[in-house]
């Protein structure tokens, strides 16, 4: 079992030290990160908090999930483990060649695309 927490419904008046310290009673707090929007500076309104145990992330979940904090009803759940991102775009790695057009009879292309 992982001892790594996710932490949502933050208000955005919470710090890495304020998270840390509301984790800290349920036992030792390896680190404590409320993330932030880099373009704004602004927490994203969810962090992480990695317990020193797996037995001391359960207690803390069990006491601090649902737990008001300024009027927010927290989540408070074990980290699931970061997906592999697809590329979001649609364009592969490789690129765009015209050796994978079927339309094309001959060369690479250039402007027109090597049709004439």
């Amino acid at each position: 079992m992982s001892s790594k927490i996710y932490v949502g419904n933050l208000p955005y008046s919470v710090t890495d030290a304020s998270l840390k310290s509301n984790f800290a009673e349920f036992g030792g707090v390896s680190s404590a990160k409320v993330m932030m929007d880099r373009d704004t500076g602004r927490s994203k309104g969810f962090g992480f908090v990695e317990m020193a145990s797996a037995e001391v992330a359960q207690a803390a979940i069990s006491a601090l999930h649902g737990m008001s904090v300024d009027g927010r009803s927290i989540v408070v759940t074990l980290a699931r483990p970061r997906e592999a991102k697809a590329d979001s775009n649609g364009y592969s790695a490789g690129g765009y060649t015209a050796a994978k057009r079927s339309d094309v009879g001959y060369g690479t292309g250039g402007f027109g695309g090597g049709r004439y």
